[in-house]
């Protein structure tokens, strides 16, 4: 890679990082996993860096792709004892973070497929076509998803709120 490329590649991973971790973060519901997708994906980046011509569009599809892969991955499956050690809510944010955590843990039950579309339509803000065109897939297929993890997601939360209420 030139210089010039490392250069331009270095400001990318500083100004892209975070929201490339977040999107990581909400597809596969670890922040651990969404790390290793990251970084991954960035790996890949930069070896391909001189080819690539929509990057960050480019980054995003690989990251969704990578995180959904972390997911499935067999020794991924198993569980800390207490998963609420690692991703708590900070002191100052309770109120805030209580309700960011409820959805995250709902987000958690809907089918990596379905949350991949979910977290991009609503939280990237992307349109049917450019989501079908970050996942190669068909704007109807995209469609039925987001509705299918939108049921899943009311579901996912109604059964939280019932646990809740039932306590």
């Amino acid at each position: 890679m030139h210089k010039d490329d490392e250069e331009e590649f270095r400001e990318f991973v500083t100004s892209r990082m975070e929201s490339l971790r977040g999107l990581a973060y909400l597809t596969c519901g670890d922040w651990q996993l969404a790390e290793d997708a990251v970084s991954t994906v960035l790996a890949k980046l930069y070896t391909r860096w001189s080819r690539v011509v929509m990057l960050y569009s480019y980054a995003r599809r690989m990251v969704v792709n990578a995180a959904i892969d972390e997911t499935r991955r067999p020794w991924r499956r198993e569980r800390s004892t207490s998963p609420e050690l690692l991703d708590g809510p900070t002191p100052g944010e309770q109120g805030r973070a209580d309700e960011l955590t409820h959805v995250r843990d709902a987000l958690r039950e809907v089918p990596p497929g379905q949350r991949a579309v979910l977290v991009l339509r609503f939280y990237e803000g992307l349109s049917v076509d450019e989501t079908a065109e970050v996942l190669g897939r068909r704007r109807g297929t995209v469609k039925s998803q987001t509705a299918k993890g939108l049921g899943a997601l009311r579901t996912a939360l109604s059964a939280d709120q019932l646990e809740v209420t039932i306590r």
